[in-house]
């Protein structure tokens, strides 16, 4: 039933009966699969990716790389568990190679990207290092392109 995953990571907005119709399965079995995701935390919420760039909401979104000592016995979930229960942080990635953790956060201005790395996560007892990288435009998202131009398919009429 992977497909009923992937067909809803592409569109959360589908209804079941849409769903069946599309893998040529009954209803009430797409709807059981999709309880049971839920049940058990395949499913965990449904999010709607939204452009900010075209509304008035001033943010700033920002990729923060951080070395981390990790924990004895605790490996470095403890470490990235402090992190990610900040309301800043919109996402935190255990990586490999230079760095170990990537930390997502949005914030309101620039300064306040800078003060909670400054007063939040860099005096974690954990942390030995950040560097921040500030998003300065969107491309794609979750598989979504931003911006698409529309494409004119108009062919040129010589006369």
């Amino acid at each position: 039933m992977e497909e009923i995953l992937e067909i809803l990571e592409k569109n959360s907005r589908l209804t079941p009966e849409e769903i069946a119709v599309m893998l040529g399965k009954n209803v009430n079995e797409v709807k059981d699969a999709i309880d049971y995701f839920e049940k058990h935390k395949i499913i965990l919420g449904y999010n709607t990716l939204i452009n900010w760039e075209k509304t008035s909401k001033e943010s700033v979104t920002a990729l923060i790389e951080v070395k981390v000592t990790p924990q004895r016995g605790e490996g470095f979930d403890k470490v990235a568990e402090r992190i990610y229960k900040f309301p800043e942080v919109k996402s935190c990635y255990l990586m490999s190679g230079g760095f170990d953790l990537t930390v997502i956060i949005e914030g309101k201005t620039m300064k306040e990207v800078a003060l909670f790395v400054a007063e939040k996560l860099a005096p974690l007892e954990s942390v030995l290092s950040t560097a921040t990288h500030f998003v300065l435009k969107k491309y794609k998202a979750e598989g979504t392109i931003f911006d698409l131009k529309d494409k004119d398919d108009r062919e040129a009429v010589v006369l």
